[in-house]
């Protein structure tokens, strides 16, 4: 391949308004945030795709709906139990009208959230879309972020 390969910028779609679409990209964290606040596999899962993707936070692939709610469910039952999070959404942009990417970071709480962490302690990526007037995640890659010593 040659080094002077044309490689196109990404644009982030302005054809449309997207308003409502970030305001419901925004509630499907929000669902996960909530969902893992309330140990809820169900909700967890909810707003993927079918055939979805996952790599999680400890690097496990993940594939399909069904995997992913039988993961959630042990690790919300298991490990996760007596964990708690905040998450924010950092951006989301736009490839074309029906496909977004979204960012998050996360930091552990108390159960009345309470901060424990003072960095962000993960970052998760979000590829949408949107089907049928529906935003849906169908790929989330995990990444805990390194903390200093």
């Amino acid at each position: 391949m040659s080094t002077d390969t044309f490689q196109p910028p990404l644009v982030s779609d302005t054809t449309v308004d997207h308003t409502a679409d970030i305001a419901a990209i925004e509630q499907i964290i929000g669902n996960a945030e909530t969902a893992y606040n309330t140990n809820d596999a169900e909700l967890m899962t909810a707003d993927f795709t079918a055939n979805a993707t996952v790599v999680n936070a400890v690097g496990a692939l993940l594939t399909g709906r069904d995997t992913l709610l039988e993961a959630n469910r042990r690790g919300l039952a298991g490990f996760l139990k007596d964990q708690y999070v905040r998450y924010e959404v950092t951006d989301i942009t736009f490839l074309r009208p029906d496909v977004a990417v979204a960012h998050k970071v996360a930091r552990a709480t108390t159960a009345d959230g309470g901060l424990i962490d003072i960095d962000h302690a993960m970052i998760a990526l979000y590829v949408l879309v949107k089907e049928d007037g529906r935003w849906w995640t169908a790929a989330r890659q995990n990444t805990l972020i390194p903390q200093g010593e």
